[in-house]
């Protein structure tokens, strides 16, 4: 081994760098893990029995829903409304025998006609609005 003019061994000094490059290194270094096996997940035990379980449809049959009947639209301006009184007359667009609109959450899913059931209003189904109708309406 050397020696430089501090009197240091150059053999030396390169051992001392070597080793704490080396104690930097495994200090840096993430701790290896035991390996494991990997396998899929069984979530088994969370399937629900149908032994009395409540299943995801029973869940949507109490969710309330507005329902209502259309018999027909109109514009009108602010001093025309103003002007209806009482025994006035609205002129609908639509005419006379033609289905109303039956509107669950304010989306058409039907069309009927009126009838008097036990002396109270109602509306007979005559047709259910496809699926594909009722996305052409979203648009």
């Amino acid at each position: 081994m050397k020696e430089n003019e501090e009197g240091i061994q150059s053999g030396s000094l390169n051992d001392e760098w070597g080793a704490a490059f080396e104690e930097t290194r495994q200090a840096q270094a993430p701790a290896k893990k035991d390996e494991v096996e990997a396998r899929p997940a069984s979530f088994s035990n969370l399937k629900p029995e149908n032994s009395g379980a409540v299943t995801n449809m029973d869940m949507l049959l109490d969710i309330p829903l507005t329902v209502s009947v259309e018999i027909g639209r109109t514009r009108l301006l602010v001093k025309d409304l103003l002007q209806l009184g009482q025994g006035a007359v609205i002129e609908l667009e639509k005419l006379a025998g033609e289905p109303m609109e039956i509107l669950v959450n304010g989306r058409l899913i039907a069309r009927g006609e009126a009838v008097v059931v036990n002396e109270k209003f109602g509306v007979k189904l005559t047709d259910i609005v496809s699926p594909s109708e009722r996305i052409s309406r979203l648009k």
